[in-house]
């Protein structure tokens, strides 16, 4: 199965190193986008130019595709569903939940310059950043690409009801299932409470798993991708 895999915030398509060659050895077909204003230059681009690069991965793909995200880029595997929900076998969000319509896309951190740069690691202190250490850290910060203003504070647009009917996995890695159910049940994210085929796997890692777990991410992925390709 074609696998669209998109990256996070400060990240570009070498997120995924890792986890690309595991896929491909698990019989799949990756493609590891590096989305517009993070990584090819574009130091204006706007979450429209993002949601327009991952629906023209989605439309290249070999059948229905399997998209992820990663972080706040679930979102955009949300909108990717949102948009093309015949074409999409189903989503993997991957230490995030999608905003709801009509919410900010990632509007967590300080705008500077126009562009919301890495703001360190205070933020991430904990169970997010646990398993980076000083020399993961240093190369992660010294990669980290600022990300647009008008990606960050892009709007978030939903139209199509039939996203709530394709299969979504939850990897939850610097928090459990029982939480992330926890916080969907309590209403912190509506749109998977809708959700009729709901899946949260646990993956014991902190927030960036491609980094630190790839092969275990890439297992959970493909699992999710034959799950999605035996529901087709």
């Amino acid at each position: 199965m074609d696998i669209v895999l998109i990256p996070g915030l400060w990240l570009d398509g070498s997120a995924w190193d890792d986890v690309v060659p595991a896929l491909r050895a698990l019989g799949h077909r990756p493609v590891a986008l590096t989305l517009p204003g993070q990584g090819d230059g574009a130091s204006g681009a706007t979450l429209d130019d993002q949601v327009a690069a991952v629906l023209a991965a989605v439309d290249a793909a070999s059948g229905k595709p399997l998209v992820v995200g990663h972080s706040a880029a679930v979102t955009l595997a949300w909108l990717a569903l949102d948009a093309r929900p015949g074409k999409v076998a189903g989503v993997v969000l991957v230490g995030g939940f999608p905003a709801s319509d009509g919410r900010a896309y990632a509007d967590f951190f300080e705008v500077e310059d126009g562009v919301v740069p890495f703001p360190g690691w205070e933020p991430f202190e904990g169970a997010d950043a646990a398993d980076l250490d000083r020399e993961a850290r240093a190369r992660f910060e010294a990669a980290a690409i600022p990300v647009p203003e008008g990606v960050a504070k892009g709007v978030v647009r939903l139209r199509d009801e039939r996203r709530f009917d394709a299969p979504v996995v939850v990897v939850c890695p610097e928090f459990t299932p029982a939480q992330a159910q926890e916080w969907v049940s309590a209403g912190d994210c509506p749109d998977l409470a809708r959700a009729s085929r709901v899946a949260y796997v646990d993956l014991d890692s902190g927030h960036w798993p491609m980094l630190t777990r790839p092969r275990d991410l890439a297992r959970v992925i493909a699992e999710a991708a034959e799950e999605a390709e035996g529901r087709d």
